[in-house]
């Protein structure tokens, strides 16, 4: 069974423990981690590790010795509660040996937790974990989490009562941050606030937030052409913070606007256009390319190409002006452009 979205998301803390298995698979091990250590407190708790219900086997251990995996799952604990099994850097090479595993499996035994790198949807150990009714199979992916999301991680840590300014620079934060530091912040934040039942401000999530923040560029231009003008002012200033110059800031949103303007205005639709693009464009940066030229349209995307280009004019004449504000005061006006 395969999960997705806010589905996948909830399961992460509340598994069924009835199931068999969960396969977390994902380019990005951080993130695969950090779903894998919410999973597992989920499901057997803090201690499991010290009461011996968890058993560590490594994919390459397990190669050599393949009856380790039944042995575990079949393994009966000293102390009572859920076990697991935890298989580090599944590949399609363990496959027919967790195959044989989940056959195997009987009521009682441990529950699987494997995790993996990047599986396209030929990989055999997707798709086996897929194709068996009482088995999980999610994907974790590199996009930044969603305001749900944060919001949603913020209260793990007991953090709830934000203000509005605050409630917008953590979502900002949230969309920065490598998912790693997200939660070292969170933690930090938290243990700031201990006992302190006053609301959350700005200034607190400031205090504690890194001083530099190695937030991508592209995430900075998808918040102007996502037309979430409230949000280019923080994401800017981190971007600033780590040195960023706003000129090579400029180049980069100005490519990105050309790009959905051609896929625009493609006689077979942007999907079309995008795919044929060298390089191609596939996957969730795709789909995300494509919903932002239908919002913005050809006639839109002019327009916000020709602030662009005179933006870039600005930056590299000797005027005397901040380039920083007028580098924000642009990308404000353009994704104030589209409508929401």
């Amino acid at each position: 069974m395969k999960l997705a979205g806010d589905k996948a998301n909830n399961y992460f803390s509340n598994p069924d423990a009835n199931h068999t298995s969960i396969l977390i698979y994902g380019a990005d091990s951080m993130r695969v981690a950090l779903r894998r250590q919410e999973l597992l407190k989920s499901l057997i708790g803090d201690n499991a590790e010290e009461e011996m219900r968890l058993t560590r086997v490594s994919a390459s251990d397990l190669r050599k010795d393949p009856a380790l995996l039944l042995d575990g799952l079949k393994a009966s604990g000293f102390f009572p509660g859920l076990r697991a099994v935890f298989v580090e850097d599944a590949t399609d090479t363990i496959e027919p040996i967790i195959g044989k595993a989940m056959q195997d499996w009987q009521k009682g035994d441990a529950f699987l937790v494997l995790t993996a790198g990047q599986l396209n949807a030929r990989s055999k150990l997707r798709k086996t974990i897929e194709n068996y009714n009482n088995s999980v199979a999610i994907g974790i992916y590199n996009d930044p989490p969603n305001e749900k999301e944060i919001i949603s991680t913020a209260s793990k840590h007991n953090l709830n009562n934000f203000d509005n300014d605050a409630k917008k620079e953590l979502i900002a934060l949230g969309r920065s941050l490598d998912p790693g530091d997200f939660q070292q912040t969170l933690e930090k934040l938290s243990l700031y606030k201990f006992k302190d039942d006053t609301v959350i401000t700005s200034t607190d999530i400031q205090s504690c937030a890194p001083v530099t923040i190695d937030a991508a560029l592209d995430e900075a231009i998808n918040i102007i052409a996502d037309a979430r003008s409230d949000e280019v002012g923080p994401i800017l200033n981190r971007l600033f913070g780590q040195g960023t110059n706003p000129t090579t800031l400029c180049i980069a949103a100005t490519r990105h606007f050309r790009n959905l303007h051609l896929a625009a205005s493609h006689p077979s639709g942007p999907d079309v256009a995008l795919s044929r693009a060298r390089p191609p464009v596939f996957g969730h940066r795709k789909d995300r390319m494509v919903r932002q030229a239908r919002g913005w349209g050809g006639i839109r995307l002019e327009k916000a190409l020709g602030v662009l280009i005179n933006t870039d004019l600005s930056l590299r004449s000797s005027s005397k002006a901040p380039a920083q504000a007028i580098l924000e005061r642009s990308f404000i006006r353009i994704s104030m452009m589209r409508p929401k």
